[in-house]
């Protein structure tokens, strides 16, 4: 499963709810027909009845979310698709989900442990590398160097000492 969102509120009266969005455009998520929404990898599938933008949103209405009560009920949780349904990610871009786990090395050599999570700054990604101590690394051109999913490594231009 790729997380490609997230539960934030109810939206209404009437069952909907309110997605912060994970994705590049954020309409993106309403091209998937069915959600899987979960934590943890504990995922429900659940079939889409309606989305769209709404402002500087994405809204949803799930099948068998009816009324507020039961959309409050999925507050917090994620919003994922299967990888095998996601387009191939085009030169140069990685899906969040590949980039997760993935040792980091700086171009002196210095590893510097894996990629634990990311962090949205809003200027830019901030990947947190989780090693002997935790270190935070734009992901900026400047600084990533190579992404090679093949050998699970990232090459960065980063001091160890930064």
């Amino acid at each position: 499963m790729v997380v490609m969102g997230r539960v934030t509120a109810p939206f209404g009266v009437q069952g909907w709810i309110k997605v912060y969005a994970l994705t590049a455009q954020l309409g993106n998520l309403q091209d998937y027909p069915v959600w899987w929404l979960g934590r943890e990898g504990d995922w429900r599938k659940m079939r889409v009845a309606h989305a769209r933008v709404h402002g500087g949103a994405l809204i949803a209405q799930l099948d068998g979310v009816s009324d507020r009560d039961q959309a409050i009920a999925l507050k917090g949780l994620e919003v994922a698709v299967p990888r095998s349904e996601l387009p191939a990610a085009a030169a140069n871009e990685y899906y969040r989900a590949d980039l997760l786990g993935l040792k980091v090395v700086n171009t002196q050599s210095f590893e510097f442990g894996c990629v634990a999570r990311i962090l949205e700054t809003g200027a830019n990604d901030v990947l947190v590398i989780e090693g002997e101590r935790e270190t935070l690394i734009p992901f900026i051109g400047e600084v990533i160097k190579a992404v090679d999913l093949a050998a699970g490594t990232i090459t960065v231009a980063w001091g160890e000492d930064y």
